[in-house]
Parts: C-alpha cells; structure tokens; sequence
C-alpha cells in the first residue's frame, strides 16, 4: 500500500507504478484451499454488488428513491411490497461469459444479486407505487398521504360569569 498519495485525490491504480495499490500477490490462495479461494472471489463479487447505491429523498408529494444500476435491464429488476410498509428493490447481475481462449487481466465490475430494503412512513401510499427505469438508472415514486390536519372543534363554556 502506498504512503505516497495520488496527485489527483484517487485510489493509485496502475501496473506500472511501484506506489499502486494493485499489486499481484504471488502468494494469494497459496495457503488456502482452491475451492475456499473461489468461494472467497464469488463473495467479493457478491458483497460489491449486494450494496447496490440508493438516493432516497422526501419531497412533499412523495418519497423518491434513486438507484444506480448501470448495465441491467427493467426485466432484470424488481420493484415490490411487503407488509404494506416495505419497499424492496431487488434484482441480478449475471456473470460474463468466459470463453476458453479468454484471457483475463482484470474483473472490476461486479455481479451476482442485490436487494434493498426500505421501510416507509404511514402517510406512504404503497397501493400507488410507480418504477420507471432509464440509462441504467431506476426511480421509484411513492406518493404520500395528504397531512390530516386535526380538527378543532370549539366548546362553549356553560356557567355563571
């Protein structure tokens, strides 16, 4: 890991520099079994994707959320309900196919599944929920409930002044 940091405020990533970050280590699974070693890749896969990044606003019509998925198709996401109160966005990334003669240098990008959970306020009407998606980025509308406003009623007081 370098001491040095990066002129322009990132994370040094480059083979070629002796500071970088991303160094091949020559002893990487050497000491744990293969099978650990795959399953250990496929959890970093996972984990990168699992935390899929979420906005969510409250403007005073509704709450608005805002995820990034770049690469995933509408049919590829869900949008849905539970408890009358949860909002769950889920979907899945699939692996790229490998072809034998592939050679690799390097997998950044994550796959695998994902799901969000958000619970809602009471005044979120979860019956008018809307999902658009569009250029890898899904927003979910949930209209809110007009503010009741408490109703005063006056009491005139009976006596003798």
């Amino acid at each position: 890991m370098s001491l040095i940091p990066s002129i322009f405020g990132g994370r040094r990533s480059n083979v070629f520099d002796p500071f970088s970050q991303d160094l091949w280590d020559p002893f990487e699974g050497f000491f744990t079994p293969s099978s650990a070693l795959a399953n250990a890749s496929t959890a970093r896969d996972v984990a990168a994707f699992t935390n899929a990044r979420v906005d969510w606003k409250e403007t005073p019509e509704a709450h608005v959320f805002k995820a990034d998925l770049p690469g995933l198709k509408k049919e590829e996401v869900k949008v849905e309900v539970e408890d009358k109160n949860v909002l769950q966005i889920s979907g899945e990334r699939s692996k790229e196919n490998e072809e034998k003669n592939d050679k690799w240098h390097r997998v950044e990008r994550a796959s695998g599944k994902f799901m969000r959970r958000f619970r809602l306020p009471e005044n979120a009407k979860m019956e008018e929920v809307k999902a658009t998606m569009e250029n890898g980025e899904l927003t979910v509308v949930v209209p809110k409930a007009p503010e009741k406003k408490p109703q005063v009623k006056s009491i005139d007081i009976s006596g003798a002044n």
